[in-house]
């Protein structure tokens, strides 16, 4: 069976290769928490002690990692994927990198004839565990072709959008509209409650109207539950909201709007809520303090 290297077994990470196990594919794991490691190791993924170990004979290396430092150690590192692997490998970055690094590593990844896809996801971890994930690629048409095969053991679409950089430049796009939305439905919320309105009642109609999507039934539930069991923590939305206004700024975009929202994530972050859902920018918005 195809070997695949995956690097980077957290909350999102460690669904995502579970899957590509059941799907069948030989699999070689490193997270720098190497206890991470072990529910698969269990389950017959071989653990490598770098990520230049990991990629080491593997036709694909799966990444995905917190930020533009942690993809820069786990690529360009001493031991690290582009030193391990051999020429003709594809690497999968589903990490969200800012653009210019993307282009960075798909440059850096050329020199050594190894193929580069910039393929952040859109989704969080009930879509990491069904399958449902949607991947946003950036990179090589062959390479993408090629890939296709994990592409469907991860999640329900792949589009490739152009070369490397082009899948982070969509994907900070797409978490600017999930945090200005999350912030509005704090807004919301805070106005619902202070009404008095039925709480079930207010899930469901603005469910249906205008702002009815995934996020109004997901998060608006989990604020007015007072429920921020981490989906996706605020201190990684406050980052994809900073590289997104790092981008428009190179790209001389105004972005008013963003800028305010992302201030709401900053504080919250800064108000010791970023371990926490992004759902609770509803604390930072009612001034109410962290639990626990």
């Amino acid at each position: 069976m195809t070997t695949v290297a995956f690097v980077g077994l957290g909350a999102m990470g460690s669904r995502i290769a579970a899957n590509l196990l059941q799907a069948g594919f030989t699999l070689k794991v490193y997270n720098r928490d190497r206890a991470k490691t072990a529910a698969l190791a269990a389950q017959g993924a071989a653990v490598a002690d770098s990520p230049a170990a990991a990629a080491q004979g593997a036709a694909f290396v799966v990444s995905i990692v917190a930020d533009d430092a942690a993809s820069r150690a786990v690529m360009l590192g001493e031991k690290g994927v582009l030193a391990g692997a051999a020429k003709g490998t594809v690497v999968i970055d589903s990490s969200t990198n800012s653009p210019a690094l993307a282009r960075e590593l798909g440059a850096a990844a050329a020199a050594k004839q190894i193929a580069y896809l910039d393929a952040p996801v859109s989704g969080s971890l009930a879509q990491a565990q069904g399958k449902e994930l949607v991947f946003l690629v950036g990179g090589d048409q062959a390479a993408f072709d090629q890939a296709q095969p994990l592409f469907a053991a991860m999640g329900r679409l792949a589009r490739r959008i152009g070369g490397p950089g082009h899948g982070a430049t969509l994907k900070l796009i797409n978490n600017m509209l999930s945090a200005t939305l999350t912030a509005a439905l704090a807004e919301a919320a805070l106005a619902a409650e202070a009404a008095g309105l039925d709480r079930d009642v207010t899930v469901e109609i603005l469910g249906e109207g205008a702002a009815g999507c995934r996020l109004t039934k997901t998060k608006l539930p989990k604020m007015l539950k007072r429920d921020f069991a981490p989906q996706f923590q605020i201190a990684l939305m406050d980052k994809d909201v900073r590289y997104f206004l790092d981008m428009a700024q190179a790209l001389d975009r105004p972005t008013p709007i963003a800028a305010l929202v992302r201030s709401q994530y900053q504080a919250a972050r800064r108000n010791q809520l970023g371990k926490l859902d992004t759902a609770a920018v509803f604390l930072q918005a009612a001034g109410e303090p962290p639990k626990g």
